[in-house]
């Protein structure tokens, strides 16, 4: 017993994990997925580039958006993506949710052990918990591997300034399988070269002269390694010289108070791409500590301690990254960035806040394993207990991503109330079979629709080809010419018009009154049943059918006729088809 009761944290991850794995095999496509950023964008991608067979194709068109280059479109050498080309789409985002977790764990566990040593198996159980936290964040899931491999690509830089060895290399050049240079190596390559700088700078202060060699060769090494598994991304990037939609793309610019509040409000809760769900307990702890550490300081009057601490360090970064993320707001300071790097135009360089959920958990692990340190036994259970907290407050969190959340809750609810919630699960979503009937009585071959309603993504992962689609980066001339098809329903809202034409990711069949009719919810009501489309425009552009969750009332008098409706017992959907006269 003794022995279980020192292993409990042991039980508390595999326990977790067999309890997720469990959750979502048993309740398969059952299961109530993220739909924004998620299921209305990547899946459907993973899921044509699988049925064209394209995931390695060059000069490949995928069919959504008129036919848009394969190249623009996640690597194939990354190790989510691989997941899509070997498993079913379901299977692969169950596998990516695990995985996610578990490298998180890994590389936790793989950092402590070279920052403590033999000291390591005294934080065992605060690393695997709080590793663990880190893991199941509820980020970005596309790129949740990203996220979770910071600690690994730390570690790989650790072992490469202080051990000989190709070893080491060789990871670090492998290591962009797990990660995305547009939205985290650019920025670890920027923090290396930084360390690099302050190496240059700290060895005139130090008897060994000799150079940061092997720091150096890292950052060639790890470029060197996002270019050749990313080749596709900076192909597009600096050789081709197609104008894009990020040439028109406004990022919004605040006012001086606006970016300030900007600022506090990304550092206590984050943002929903990048939740780390610290507001609750991480930062109130994190705090406190923080003003305990520099009284401390002060009162002993070791001013140079507050600089040298890695905790204040951390703090600090936590900060820059905020004041990153507001200062993007500013238009004026986004031009510049713009004016020296024309490439940039349109890049999000406030995306440094992604590190910052690493942090927040990094931050806490130092406070309560100093806590652990100088408080003897009572310290110990004081720090296991808050981590326990912490990793309990993420897995209950009603945040966008929490699947697993969403699942459980979602059959609890058919369970003991006998009715469905409004969120649609992921065979929902999709609506696999109704597709395929739809797909056999109309003698669907190829022909381009736009789907009207509902998420293009659900026609596009059913093998149905659009005009329609959301992407962030597609050429300014498809954008003007889908503007048109879509331009009678943007004169009628001006706020549709605004958000079409300053940003166009999003390139959907509008509303002519209602500022969105795009809906994943079980029920669905509309405040006007006419279409606002035009019609030739869209025929110009080859388009065939219009797959609708409404049933048009102005059917004929834009050009459309009805040639079905379907429904099945299973899906959420009445699909009506309309055919261009």
């Amino acid at each position: 017993m003794k022995q279980l009761i020192s292993r409990w944290h042991l039980l508390a991850v595999f326990g977790f994990f067999l309890f997720a794995g469990l959750v979502f095999v048993l309740s398969g496509e059952n299961s109530i997925i993220a739909i924004h950023d998620n299921l209305d964008l990547f899946i459907p991608q993973y899921q044509m580039m699988k049925d064209t067979g394209t995931f390695f194709s060059h000069d490949a068109e995928v069919p959504f958006l008129g036919g848009i280059s394969r190249d623009v479109l996640p690597a194939e050498f990354s190790l989510y993506t691989l997941l899509y080309m070997i498993l079913p789409a379901y299977s692969a985002y169950v596998a990516g949710y695990l995985l996610k977790a578990g490298i998180a764990l890994f590389s936790c566990i793989l950092l402590a052990k070279d920052l403590y040593g033999k000291r390591y198996d005294t934080y065992k159980p605060l690393v695997w918990i709080l590793g663990l936290a880190y893991g199941i964040l509820n980020v970005f899931p596309n790129f949740g591997i990203s996220f979770a491999s910071i600690p690994l690509v730390i570690f790989l830089i650790r072992k490469i300034c202080r051990e000989p060895g190709i070893k080491w290399y060789a990871m670090l050049f492998f290591y962009p399988v797990l990660s995305y240079f547009s939205y985290f190596g650019l920025f670890i390559l920027a923090y290396m070269a930084l360390y690099f700088i302050w190496l240059l700078i700290r060895r005139k202060q130090l008897e060994d002269k000799k150079l940061p060699v092997r720091m150096f060769l890292a950052i060639c090494v790890l470029s060197v390694g996002c270019i050749v598994c990313e080749y596709r991304l900076f192909g597009q990037m600096l050789l081709s010289d197609e104008v894009t939609i990020r040439s028109t793309m406004e990022a919004g610019s605040l006012a001086a108070g606006e970016i300030f509040k900007t600022i506090g409000e990304v550092f206590a809760k984050g943002m929903f791409h990048a939740e780390s769900v610290h507001a609750y307990l991480v930062l109130p702890v994190c705090a406190i500590y923080f003003l305990y550490l520099n009284y401390s300081y002060l009162k002993e009057k070791n001013i140079s301690g507050i600089f040298r601490d890695l905790y204040n360090l951390l703090i600090l970064v936590i900060v820059f990254n905020s004041v990153v993320y507001g200062i993007y707001y500013w238009e004026d300071f986004r031009r510049i960035v713009e004016m020296l790097c024309p490439p940039l135009t349109g890049w999000q360089f406030n995306r440094t806040v992604f590190f910052s959920p690493f942090l927040w958990y990094a931050a806490f692990f130092l406070a309560l394993k100093r806590l652990y340190d100088c408080r003897g036994r009572w310290g110990r259970y004081t720090a296991n207990l808050l981590a326990t907290v912490a990793l309990l407050i993420i897995i209950f969190s009603d945040t966008r991503y929490n699947d697993l959340y969403h699942t459980c809750y979602g059959q609890a609810y058919r369970l003991l109330k006998g009715a469905h919630t409004d969120q649609l699960s992921f065979g929902e979503f999709y609506s696999e079979d109704l597709f395929r009937e739809v797909r056999k009585e109309i003698g669907y071959n190829g022909e381009w629709s736009a789907a009207y309603g509902f998420y293009p993504a659900t026609l596009e992962y059913n093998g149905i080809a659009t005009l329609d689609g959301y992407l962030g980066f597609y050429s300014q001339e498809y954008k003007e010419a889908f503007r048109r098809v879509i331009a009678p329903a943007l004169e009628r809202v001006e706020e549709s018009r605004e958000y079409f034409d300053t940003w166009g990711a999003r390139a959907y069949l509008y509303s002519g009154t209602d500022l969105s009719i795009v809906n994943a919810s079980r029920s669905y009501h509309v405040t006007d049943q006419n279409i606002y489309i035009d019609t030739e425009a869209f025929k110009a552009l080859g388009g065939t059918y219009i797959f609708s969750r409404i049933d048009i009332t102005n059917a004929k008098e834009a050009g459309l006729e009805l040639m079905g409706v379907y429904t099945q017992e299973k899906s959420p959907y009445t699909l009506y088809v309309y055919q261009c006269d």
